[in-house]
């Protein structure tokens, strides 16, 4: 993710149980959970939104909103007032 005070690398983890998608966020040091998870099918692709609050390197609450395109993904994210930040990812395979 690309912010005004550089760019932040972390790997997200993301599962579905049920129908119910979860997700995690690792980087920085920390280890955080995804909330307010939404997953919903686009003629773009399936659209992803949710938020996450982070202490590294700075206190954010940051939302998400990404498309996913076979196994990379693209969007914007937010932290409050702050200008919108482009965020890309690729999908890895463990």
């Amino acid at each position: 993710m690309k912010t005004p005070i550089g760019t932040i690398e972390a790997d997200y983890h993301f599962e579905e149980h049920d129908g119910v998608v979860t997700g995690t966020a690792n980087g920085a040091g920390e280890a955080v959970a995804l909330t307010d998870l939404v997953t919903r099918d686009t003629p773009d692709g399936p659209r992803v939104t949710w938020r996450q609050q982070i202490t590294r390197p700075l206190r954010l609450n940051l939302e998400y909103d990404v498309t996913i395109t076979g196994g990379t993904l693209a969007g914007e994210s937010r932290a409050g007032r702050l200008p919108r930040t482009r965020v890309t990812g690729r999908r890895i395979t463990a």
